[in-house]
């Protein structure tokens, strides 16, 4: 069995638009992406890391350069028979199970950045990996602290917490002093996947309601249950809740084994979700190791 997985915030890169426009499917998913945004995302994947990081254009740039890369996949006979994607990645991996089509996907996921900025003002949120700290004592620290909560459980040594900045400061503290090998600030604009981003969810709510989710061609391993799923109802109440609910990972990847998924790749823009694969005990390979560049 072979699974896709998609990216999430973070795997962006100034440049990103011109390695990306190598690939033969690259130039007219760059049109397409321009008509239902009106704006060239090809000159912000390319602009300057700053503006390129702000969340409402990170999230497309990410969404497009990993269907890019799907439809590179595809046209070589590599197709998946499960799906999950990480955050915002979930709603690439829709796109490519075919729950709506790419335009719908581009348009969700300018959406949701935008609500995301606007959820909370920029610099008071913050996020931080802890790595290397049982989780029960992460979770200990967290529940002892307003403000702050689980947010990636991304691998038994790599726990992400988020909240409003003062609190995860406080947190990253008591977090060293428990022993932790490494306490990192995340390069984020706000608090994700916590209860602070709920006007995001309700807004991405109204979005989604509108939008008729048909049934993916095969099992979709969703963020907030680490469960596959088929249920295009159940794939809609998922896809909101994670807004502020936990990213679940490391569940995700233990439910994949449990599967019998034999080949796992990670379907976008470097290779974050392959370095979690090894913190996880499974191999990711990276789409790039098995697609040459046209022109490369």
């Amino acid at each position: 069995m072979i699974a896709f997985l998609f990216p999430g915030q973070g795997s962006q890169y100034s440049g990103m638009g011109e390695d990306f426009a190598k690939y033969e499917s690259a130039e007219k998913l760059y049109q397409r992406a321009n008509e239902v945004l009106g704006f060239d995302m090809y000159e912000i994947m390319n602009g300057d890391e700053q503006t390129l990081t702000l969340t409402e254009n990170a999230q497309p740039a990410i969404f497009l350069a990993s269907y890019i890369a799907f439809e590179e996949m595809k046209k070589r006979g590599i197709t998946p028979q499960v799906l999950a994607g990480h955050s915002l990645g979930e709603y690439t991996a829709l796109a490519a199970a075919g729950v709506y089509d790419f335009e719908t996907g581009i348009y969700l996921v300018r959406k949701r950045g935008e609500y995301i900025s606007q959820a909370l003002e920029p610099g008071k949120g913050t996020m931080a990996a802890i790595i290397g700290l049982d989780l029960e004592k992460i979770e200990e620290i967290v529940n002892s602290i307003e403000g702050v909560y689980m947010a990636n459980y991304n691998a038994p040594v790599q726990i992400v917490i988020s909240g409003l900045k003062d609190a995860v400061y406080e947190a990253m503290e008591k977090c060293k002093e428990a022993g932790a090998k490494k306490v990192v600030e995340l390069k984020v604009s706000g608090p994700f996947h916590t209860p602070y981003l709920k006007y995001a969810e309700e807004k991405m709510e109204e979005e989604v309601r509108q939008i008729k989710f048909k049934e993916p061609c095969c099992p979709v391993v969703m963020n907030i249950t680490a469960k596959p799923t088929t249920d295009p109802e159940e794939i809609k109440r998922n896809l909101i809740a994670q807004i502020t609910g936990p990213v679940r990972w490391m569940q995700t990847m233990e439910t994949m084994k449990g599967m019998n998924v034999k080949e796992m790749y990670e379907i976008g823009p470097k290779d974050v979700l392959k370095g979690l694969g090894k913190r996880n005990k499974v191999k990711v390979k990276h789409f790039s190791e098995v697609v040459v560049m046209e022109n490369a």
